[in-house]
């Protein structure tokens, strides 16, 4: 299993200089919380940006290297904006792989729980399922992409009705 950091909200830090919240180019939050689990997982930094701030060379550099990797489970740190297009692009691309995008509405740095939460989830679903997809993990719930979406009005995501 391969975990990817690409940035997002789960990632962003204060900063005391300008006052924003920014997503550092570190894998702090998420080193962080697997530093409460016996099992050593792979981790990658490798797009630092916000969701938003995505791109088509960012979401092709993201299934290049879940190519060229000798996994075959990926779970994808990704903002959740743009989430959804990541996951769609990637299972245009990969049919024999297990891809779990999470994320969080809040920063690691500010609620903890959330994010420790949604990867903890992801790394259970990517253990405990045998079936190949594109998933998102988020608020609670796993499913294939196409089945969750994210409510902006509610701050949640849910199931597509």
């Amino acid at each position: 299993m391969l975990i990817l950091n690409s940035g997002g909200t789960f990632n962003k830090r204060y900063n005391l200089f300008n006052g924003e919240l920014e997503v550092p180019f570190d894998n702090h939050a998420i080193e962080r919380i697997l530093q409460s689990v016996e099992f050593k997982y792979d981790l990658a930094g490798i797009v630092y940006k916000d969701s938003l701030e995505m791109n088509i060379d960012d979401r092709k550099m993201l299934a290049s290297i879940i190519m060229e990797s000798k996994d075959d489970i990926f779970i994808i740190i990704h903002g959740t904006d743009t989430m959804s297009i990541s996951a769609e692009f990637l299972s245009e691309i990969f049919k024999d792989r297990k891809i779990i995008l999470t994320g969080a509405m809040k920063p690691f740095e500010i609620d903890k729980i959330e994010s420790s939460l949604n990867l903890g989830l992801a790394i259970g679903f990517a253990k405990a399922t045998l079936e190949n997809g594109v998933y998102i993990c988020m608020s609670g719930m796993i499913e294939p992409y196409e089945k969750i979406i994210k409510n902006t009005n509610l701050g949640i995501f849910e199931l597509v009705k």
